[in-house]
C-alpha cells in the first residue's frame, strides 16, 4: 500500500523531476540535522539544538516515507503527514526552550492527531486539493508560531531578530500559497506550483537551519557580554559598564534638561564582618546588599558594584526623589541584616547623595561629590544618608575632591583621627582596629 503525501500526493512536476527534488531534499533535512545534533554534542547547555537536529531528521524520515515506491509492509496512509507535522511542532518547542520558556508537549503532536482524524474523513482522503490545504494550513500555523516565539525576544541584536521573525513569516506565507495559485490560477500554471513549493521547502530547511546558527551565535554574544559587564559575586553591574552606561543616562537627562542623582553605598565596618566571621560570611552579607538594592529600586535605576564594600547607583530623578529611595534601601537592608544565616551580624550601610548641579558635569565629578557626601556620613556616625547639601562641616574638602576629580587628579580624604569602632557578635564585643581609610 502506497502511502500518502499529505500536500502533494498524485501530482508529478511539469518542470523538474519530483524524484529527484525529494532526494535532494532528504540528503539536505538529514545533513542539517546531523550538523545540529553535533552542534549540540559540543555545546551542551544549548539544549534546543538537540531539539532542532532531531525535528530535521524527522522531517527527512517522512520525506522518505513519501518517496518510497513500493513500502516493503505497509504503513498508515496519514504517517508521512503526521511525521513531518510532528517535526514542525519540536522547531516551534525547540524555540521556546532557547529563550528559556516552558516546552507545550501537547502542541507538538497537535498538527499531528489533527491530520490524523481529517484523514479518516472520506471527503479528505479522496480529494488532494483538501490535503493540500489542510497540509499548507498546519505548516504555516506552526511557522506563524515560531515566528512569533521569536518576535517576543528582545534580547537578539536588530538584524538577527528582523530575519528570525520576517523569514518564517515569509515562508508561512509561501506555505499557503498551493491554495491560491489552484483557486485562482488556470490548470496548467496551477500545475507548477509543486515545483516552487518542493524548492521554497529546501530553502526554507537551509534558511531556518541558518537562523537557528544565528541565534546560537546571539546567545553566546550575550554570554559573553553579560559576563563582561556584570560582578560575578552579586549579578549587578561591574564599574566599567556602570560608568558607560551612567554616561549614556546622563547623556539622555542632559537633552531633556533634567537631573540625575548619584548614590554611593558602603557598607559599614565591613572589614570587621570579615574578621571576625569570615570572609564567606562577608560574600553573604554583599549579596544580601545587592538583592535589597534590586528590591528597593525602579527597574530603570542604574546600580553597581564598584568594588570591594562600594555600591552606586544613579537615577533619572531630582534629590528629594532619590533621598527617599536610599531611605528605602538603608532601612531595607538595617532589618535584613540584623541576621545573616546563623550570625547576628548587624549590618547597615551609610549612604552618600549627589545631584548634578549643571547641564555639562561630568560623572567623575558626580561621583566625587557623592563619595565627599558618602565620607560625611561615615563621620557623623554612619547608617545613614547624607547629601551635598548637609555637608556644610567638610564643604572645603568636597571642594577639593571636585576639582581634582576634573583634573584627573585621585585624591582620597582621610581624617586626622577616628574613634575605634565596635562590632557586636556572640562573644560581646571586640574592638576592631580601622585601616586609614574613612569608610572601612
Amino acid at each position: 500500500m502506497r502511502t500518502q503525501m499529505p500536500i502533494a500526493i498524485g501530482l508529478q512536476s511539469p518542470i523538474l523531476d519530483i524524484s529527484t527534488l525529494y532526494l535532494v531534499a532528504i540528503c539536505i533535512a538529514a545533513l542539517l540535522g546531523l550538523f545540529l545534533i553535533f552542534s549540540w554534542l559540543q555545546e551542551r547547555s544549548v539544549r534546543a539544538l538537540a531539539w532542532w537536529g532531531t525535528a530535521y531528521l524527522i522531517g527527512g524520515s517522512s520525506i522518505a516515507l513519501w518517496a518510497l515506491p513500493s513500502p516493503a509492509f505497509a504503513l498508515p496512509a496519514a504517517l508521512p503527514g503526521m511525521l513531518i507535522f510532528s517535526a514542525c511542532g519540536m522547531v516551534w518547542n525547540g524555540v521556546r526552550l532557547f529563550h528559556r520558556r516552558r516546552v507545550l508537549p501537547l502542541a507538538i503532536f497537535a498538527g499531528s492527531l489533527c491530520w490524523a482524524i481529517l484523514c479518516q474523513l472520506p471527503a479528505v482522503a479522496e480529494s488532494a486539493d483538501l490535503r493540500i490545504g489542510i497540509g499548507a494550513v498546519i505548516v504555516a500555523a506552526y511557522t506563524y508560531c515560531i515566528a512569533f516565539e521569536l518576535w517576543r525576544e528582545r534580547r537578539q541584536s536588530l538584524y538577527s531578530r528582523t530575519a528570525a521573525v520576517v523569514v518564517p513569516m515569509l515562508h508561512a506565507v509561501i506555505f499557503l500559497s498551493p491554495m491560491a495559485m489552484r483557486t485562482f490560477l488556470p490548470h496548467r500554471a496551477a500545475e507548477s506550483w509543486i515545483d516552487v513549493f518542493a524548492l521554497e521547502t529546501m530553502v526554507y530547511a537551509v534558511g531556518a537551519a541558518f537562523i537557528v546558527m544565528l541565534l546560537v551565535k546571539d546567545y553566546h554574544v550575550h554570554i559573553h557580554r553579560h559576563a563582561a559587564a556584570t560582578d560575578a559575586l552579586t549579578g549587578l553591574l561591574n564599574r566599567r559598564a556602570f560608568l558607560e552606561s551612567a554616561f549614556s543616562l546622563c547623556a539622555v537627562q542632559r537633552k531633556r534638561q533634567q537631573p540625575v542623582t548619584l548614590l554611593m553605598f558602603d557598607l559599614d565596618h565591613f572589614k570587621s564582618i570579615n574578621d571576625t566571621f569570615g570572609h564567606a560570611v562577608g560574600d553573604d552579607v554583599l549579596r544580601l546588599f545587592a538583592c535589597t538594592l534590586r528590591s528597593s529600586m525602579r527597574a530603570d535605576d542604574i546600580i553597581a558594584r564598584l568594588g570591594g564594600e562600594e555600591f552606586a547607583a544613579i537615577i533619572p530623578a531630582d534629590l528629594a526623589a532619590t533621598s527617599r529611595v536610599a531611605e528605602r534601601v538603608r532601612s531595607a537592608f538595617e532589618i535584613t541584616g540584623t541576621v545573616i544565616g546563623e550570625f547576628p551580624i548587624g549590618a547597615t550601610v551609610s549612604v552618600g547623595a549627589a545631584v548634578s548641579v549643571t547641564a555639562d558635569e561630568e560623572i567623575d565629578a558626580l561621583l566625587a561629590r557623592a563619595d565627599a557626601a558618602l565620607y560625611s556620613a561615615k563621620r557623623a556616625g554612619r547608617n545613614r544618608l547624607h547629601t551635598t547639601d548637609d555637608m556644610e562641616p567638610v564643604r572645603d574638602e568636597a571642594s577639593r575632591l571636585i576639582a581634582a576629580a576634573r583634573a584627573g587628579t585621585a585624591v582620597r580624604l582621610v581624617p586626622k583621627s577616628r574613634p575605634m569602632p565596635v562590632v557586636n557578635h556572640r562573644a560581646g564585643t571586640v574592638p576592631v582596629r580601622e585601616v586609614a581609610n574613612a569608610r572601612r
